[in-house]
């Protein structure tokens, strides 16, 4: 079906109405859309926060836009503590309200989109009055509620989100103010603090993110989400509370909390009713305190389905042939956080039975298998990739994982294991399935070896899902549809689409990933293309023409179908 061009939804005018009105221009609209992109934050705030609109002039036309009466936050001196205790500070961190004033029933609220009817209910049945909403910029909006909430201790206890504390069990820089560990040990052992911080753990996870950080800055503490492979700030605690945060993680994951030079890793262990969900805690000094990153490990989130993974019929059929022959080489390859480990751990699930002997050697061991023989490197002992291979070889093995090939040992004990009825599979960091090829060769393994031993490549990349909830048609730019380079007859049988932002996807307009795959099985012609030296280049055209998809072709199928944007197509593939 062709695309069909319609006019823009209301939630989707601001930018075009502020560009119509001259108050910014058609590239500045583009530089706050990529600003709007990494931080998740609403259009009209990355404007202001930009300098390209003043805030009266924003509020003004957001009053327009959406026929309610505006109110100029930073003209409002002060706000009685009576009334900002009327709304939760979860609810008004939540859905960015601020409650202004009150006459007889009715409580006037400053919204960032009066057309929330959701917080409008939610904040009608918190408060117990009716609800007039009136339209502010989301930048002063911020900022107020950061003003007005910061020193309610109860708030930040449930600012994420309200939990039950009987369900959650956790088992077990030169400017940064210097505090003892005796008053550190006593200030991690207040409500607040703990409350505080298993209240992150567990939103995380509620949330579906993949990764925390807890970041310090001179004049504040913040804490992002990474969900869906984007990071999305989530809260800003005060920063009286920083040196505390940052000690009551380390103790959680058993790490010196007296040693704030140098950086330090280690593990936690969350126990959320029936769930356990592994963190893996990384701290890092900077010049104004601690950097905290925790990797969330939830095995019940695990997929190791191939059938579910999105793999076109061919690819999907020549990646199980390869993996269930019975020796050789199975390679899987893309950036970091692409899902490569995921990929191996559901190739291992697919050959996993009680006949074979399967052996994995990991840096860091991600999830436990069951039936299947996990090691954990540590080169700092001498338990590198190379030795555990060697170990491995000794072991009666049919099935070895190796976590990463990085080195000309590596790759050559993995090559050795593959030509002597070992199935092996590994990954390495290239940008595309040919490029592993050509990469195996510079590292010093001999071509005939590669050619020998390589069943299949997979190249992969990770896209975001849009959201089914809010799905609707969408008219691609000319500028980008010619940066995809669409050949015309493929356009037109093509529909593309968008979320336009719902309560289910925190207004993002996605949910959920998405893999994009391009997967290459090695044919008689391909083997000999690596003996006669040919270049990634011709072998990716001689792969092409033997019926694989790019990663490029197989993200077009994807959001022709409306599984993801082309925008996400194009910044996680090359034509």
């Amino acid at each position: 079906m062709a695309t069909t061009r319609t006019k823009p939804k209301s939630s989707d005018l601001i930018g075009d109405l502020l560009v119509r009105e001259g108050l910014i221009t058609q590239e500045q609209l583009k530089a706050a859309l990529a600003e709007q992109r990494g931080n998740g934050y609403r259009l009209g705030y990355n404007i202001v926060a930009m300098g390209l609109v003043s805030e009266t002039d924003l509020t003004r036309v957001l009053a327009r836009k959406y026929r309610v009466k505006a109110v100029d936050l930073s003209r409002i001196d002060k706000i009685d503590d009576r009334m900002i205790k009327t709304v939760k500070p979860e609810i008004a961190v939540r859905h960015l309200v601020l409650p202004l004033r009150r006459v007889g029933r009715t409580l006037t609220v400053a919204m960032a989109n009066p057309q929330d009817l959701s917080a409008i209910d939610q904040l009608r049945f918190s408060t117990g009055y009716d609800i007039e909403a009136v339209v502010a910029g989301e930048y002063s909006l911020r900022k107020a509620i950061e003003k007005y909430y910061e020193t309610v201790d109860d708030g930040l206890q449930d600012m994420l989100q309200e939990f039950d504390d009987e369900d959650i069990e956790v088992v077990g820089g030169d400017q940064e103010e210097e505090v003892s560990v005796t008053a550190l040990q006593a200030q991690v052992e207040e409500a607040p603090v703990v409350r505080l911080i298993n209240a992150v753990l567990t939103s995380a996870v509620q949330k579906g993110a993949s990764d925390i950080h807890i970041e310090p800055y001179e004049k504040e503490l913040r804490v992002r989400f990474r969900i869906d492979g984007a990071l999305r700030e989530i809260m800003r605690p005060p920063m009286k509370m920083k040196a505390a945060l940052t000690s009551r993680v380390k103790i959680l994951a058993d790490l010196n909390i007296a040693e704030r030079r140098i950086p330090q890793d280690g593990r936690i262990r969350l126990r959320m009713g029936k769930r356990v969900i592994d963190f893996r805690v990384s701290t890092l000094p900077g010049v104004f305190g601690e950097k905290i990153v925790l990797r969330i490990l939830d095995k019940s989130n695990l997929q190791l389905d191939l059938e579910k993974f999105g793999m076109e019929a061919k690819a999907e059929e020549d990646f199980v042939g390869a993996i269930r022959n019975p020796y050789g080489m199975c390679l899987v390859t893309g950036p970091t956080g692409s899902g490569k480990t995921t990929t191996l751990y559901s190739a291992l699930m697919k050959v996993n039975t009680e006949e074979v002997n399967i052996m994995t050697a990991e840096d860091p061991v991600e999830y436990n298998l069951r039936g299947v023989n996990q090691v954990q490197v540590r080169p700092d002992i001498g338990l590198t990739f190379a030795a555990a291979l060697r170990a491995f070889l000794r072991q009666d093995p049919n099935i070895i994982l190796v976590g990463e090939i990085r080195d000309l040992e590596t790759a050559g004990i993995a090559i050795k294991a593959a030509l002597t009825g070992h199935l092996v599979l590994s990954t390495l960091h290239t940008n595309d399935a040919a490029s592993t090829i050509t990469r195996l060769i510079d590292i010093g393994v001999e071509p005939f070896n590669v050619a020998s031993a390589v069943n299949i490549v997979t190249a992969q990349r990770l896209v975001r899902r849009i959201c089914n909830n809010c799905k609707a048609e969408h008219t691609i730019e000319d500028e980008v549809l010619e940066a995809a380079r669409i050949p015309e007859e493929q356009l037109k049988q093509l529909t593309f689409y968008h979320g336009e932002g719902c309560e289910g996807c925190d207004a993002s307009g996605y949910k959920g990933r998405q893999g994009l795959y391009e997967v290459m099985p090695m044919s008689h012609t391909l083997r000999a293309m690596i003996m006669q030296g040919d270049s990634a280049d011709a072998m990716k055209r001689r792969a092409v023409e033997e019926g694989m998809l790019t990663l490029r072709q197989d993200g077009l199928l994807k959001a022709g179908r409306g599984v993801t944007t082309l925008e996400e197509v194009l910044k996680e593939t090359a034509a």
